[in-house]
């Protein structure tokens, strides 16, 4: 090969370098890291969704801010903590991702934190939520849009807290389960707690933890409770079967995806708090969530959908204001403090740990023939002032 053709070859190269380089410049690329299969699949699913319409709805269909091009690079974790790790230094570093959502899985996120602190970008956890992810494992790079245990377990207790109240717990026995229970006994100020019930997290059978926490709450007076905090397969709400009646016992439960409420039907009348049902907020956010959901899959977004679509409205209100930079530490200080809407309503960003402040939903359910599942009826929006959410980072 002659020294013409060398050149020639070599100016091809700049020049191809240089367009991919201001194509580059022109994008903004989000990676989303989460459970496109494996045990959380479901949620991962609804929040893929709700990430891409949130994103089309606050960028007005354009899916451009600031004449640049979001590009969403999806990657699935499959629910593993070291695959998440991998992927999550591959999006930022080959990818060139400017920030990154997810994931679904706590202990993938736990895996993922050091990821974003080594390589200076942002990650928006959304929907893990460990308590530990803003709290002793946080650094700067690290917001939620997801609710964390406390709020979850907090809001829950504001709902079964009463004098004469006796509970029990029965959770799954990893960071989810242990981080949801800790916050939850924290939170009672009135009820007694009597006894915690830690089971494996793909436990199918359930009779031999209903027989302990029955042997517990049984003879002792007053109203008694189970509160179920359970995530993915399995259904603990088969332990209704036991003729928990028989000894005067409710159970009480968070809000969940709408396949898993249908269990929730044998349950009229039980109370809890949910972090969404998209028959509870008004706001023209959720309404229009709810109207394209209902015109794309013919049926309502759920739980987790929320949450996809709350991440992309954080997204789209900061890059808004840094007018499309995606500069980590003008990210970092526009999104401390930031308020943006979404399905549930205002959410701020907490300066002190990055933490999403938001509603809840005390909830009573409702039996209705017309839904498959038991119907969360608003009883009390608790508001984020409400709730003494504590600041759980060194920071």
């Amino acid at each position: 090969m002659n020294r013409r053709h060398l050149v020639a070859l070599a100016a091809l190269a700049a020049c191809t370098t240089a367009l991919t380089a201001h194509a580059q410049s022109n994008e903004i690329r989000i990676a989303h890291v989460y459970s496109k299969t494996g045990a959380l699949e479901a949620y991962g699913k609804q929040t893929q969704t709700g990430l891409m319409m949130g994103l089309d709805y606050a960028t007005g269909g354009t899916m451009m801010v600031n004449g640049k091009k979001l590009v969403v690079i999806e990657k699935d974790d499959q629910g593993k903590p070291d695959l998440g790790k991998s992927l999550l230094a591959a999006a930022y570093s080959d990818d060139k991702a400017a920030l990154a959502v997810g994931p679904t899985a706590s202990g993938v996120a736990l895996a993922m934190l050091p990821v974003a602190e080594e390589y200076k970008k942002i990650l928006i956890v959304e929907p893990a939520v460990a308590d530990s992810i803003t709290g002793d494992k946080w650094n700067k790079y690290i917001f939620r849009t997801g609710r964390n245990s406390s709020q979850d377990a907090i809001s829950n207790a504001v709902a079964v807290d009463k004098a004469g109240v006796t509970v029990a717990t029965l959770a799954q026995d990893n960071a989810f389960g242990r981080d949801g229970v800790k916050a939850f006994a924290g939170a009672l100020k009135k009820a007694k707690l009597a006894h915690e019930e830690y089971l494996p997290p793909a436990t199918t059978d359930f009779t031999a933890g209903a027989q302990r926490l029955i042997d517990k709450l049984k003879d002792v007076p007053g109203r008694k409770i189970i509160w179920i905090v359970w995530a993915g397969a399995g259904n603990p709400f088969k332990i209704v079967d036991l003729d928990l009646k028989r000894y005067g016992i409710e159970i009480a439960t968070g809000g969940n995806i709408l396949p898993a409420m249908a269990a929730y039907k044998s349950l009229p009348g039980m109370e809890g708090a949910a972090y969404y049902y998209f028959g509870i907020p008004k706001n023209p956010v959720n309404e229009a969530m709810v109207a394209a959901h209902y015109k794309q899959f013919k049926a309502p977004p759920d739980f987790f959908t929320a949450g996809g679509f709350s991440a992309a409205m954080a997204v789209v209100t900061a890059l808004k204001k840094t007018n499309g930079d995606t500069n980590t530490n003008k990210l970092i200080g526009t999104m401390e403090g930031m308020s943006f809407d979404t399905p549930k309503g205002k959410m701020t960003f907490r300066k002190e740990d990055h933490q999403a402040m938001q509603s809840m939903y005390h909830f009573k359910i409702k039996v209705d023939p017309a839904f498959a599942w038991g119907v969360p009826e608003l009883v009390h929006e608790i508001k984020p002032e409400e709730m003494d959410i504590p600041i759980k980072n060194k920071r």
